[in-house]
């Protein structure tokens, strides 16, 4: 357990109201443990699913992009899919009981179908989650879900354990906040347990003005994707991005 006041600067308080968007199956919304792009043919081969019924015909091509890891594996970046529901399945199965109970502030050993179904059918605008794959399976997800009617999203990510620690975490971090800023999302608001110092080290990493407050063990952040003098542009990730261990 990390001392929560020396490790987070700075701290705020903040009053407004709670504003968090309650998920089928799950206690409450929470963020966890962990741990642009221009278009182009990956190097891994990966031909891109072209149907365009339902939301794939709104699925971003220019999302996908290759990632390289600082041991010079090449994994591959992309937004879900509704046929991810298998592999979304075998990546729950893959997480520590640490990993799960982090991510859902509780033991959830399953996923239920509506849950399953509710975390691969996304509308790649008011609710977006990008995977990495090693081959055919998923080993990190990161998704945003606007709050209804505002420019803030609850974030959330979490990376497979046998590929925590190679910086998946904030590789999936900037995708995801470099894709939020253009579909009008504005702040980035997340829950984590205090003890929860890969996260932290993943949102403190990313650059973004940053705020957060604790309360009961847990830290709620916030953060802003607007940049000084209301300029328009975040860093945007390199296609092939050079991985760090910090994550």
């Amino acid at each position: 357990m990390i001392d929560c006041g020396s490790a987070l600067e700075p701290i705020t308080r903040r009053s407004e109201p709670s504003t968090r968007v309650e998920r089928p199956g799950r206690r409450r919304a929470a963020i966890f443990r962990v741990d642009v792009v221009r278009v182009k043919v990956p190097a891994s081969g990966r031909v891109r699913d072209t149907r365009t019924s339902g939301a794939l015909a709104n699925y971003p091509t220019e999302l996908e992009t290759d990632v390289e890891t600082h041991s010079g594996a090449t994994l591959f970046l992309r937004p879900i899919r509704s046929e991810d529901e298998r592999k979304l399945l075998r990546f729950h199965g893959h997480l520590s009981p640490e990993s799960i109970y982090t991510r859902y502030f509780s033991f959830h050993p399953e996923l239920s179908p509506v849950e399953v179904e509710h975390l691969t059918h996304v509308d790649y605008h008011d609710r977006l989650a990008l995977v990495i794959e090693d081959g055919d399976e998923l080993v990190a997800v990161a998704r945003y879900e606007r709050y209804p009617g505002t420019s803030e999203a609850e974030v959330a990510f979490v990376v497979r354990d046998d590929y925590q620690r190679r910086g998946l975490g904030g590789r999936l971090f900037a995708s995801l906040a470099a894709a939020a800023r253009p579909r009008g999302i504005t702040v980035f608001r997340a829950e984590t347990l205090c003890r929860n110092v890969d996260m932290m080290s993943v949102f403190h990493h990313s650059g973004l003005p940053m705020t957060s407050s604790i309360s009961a063990g847990e830290i709620s952040v916030r953060l802003s994707l607007e940049t000084p003098n209301d300029e328009t542009a975040l860093p945007t990730p390199s296609p092939t991005y050079l991985v760090h261990p910090w994550s």
